[in-house]
């Protein structure tokens, strides 16, 4: 499973899980479809910040679904 932190591995429209800013702490992770790649860097090690498509900011945890 791939963890999120290659920025190659992320594209608009992947079902990933994120961990919010508030949820830090705590590790939550919350679901959803990335909209927008906010990381400009190709590699980051606390994960690839993104945009849902519901508007919630985080770093992906874990990519959940991949179509290649």
């Amino acid at each position: 499973m791939n963890d999120g932190k290659t920025r190659k591995d992320i594209y608009p429209g992947l079902l990933v899980n994120i961990i919010l800013k508030k949820d830090q702490r705590s590790g939550e992770l919350t679901e959803g479809i990335v909209k927008d790649i906010l990381t400009s860097s190709p590699y980051h090690s606390r994960g690839i910040k993104v945009r849902l498509t519901d508007g919630q900011i985080g770093r992906v945890a874990e990519i959940l679904e991949d179509e290649n």
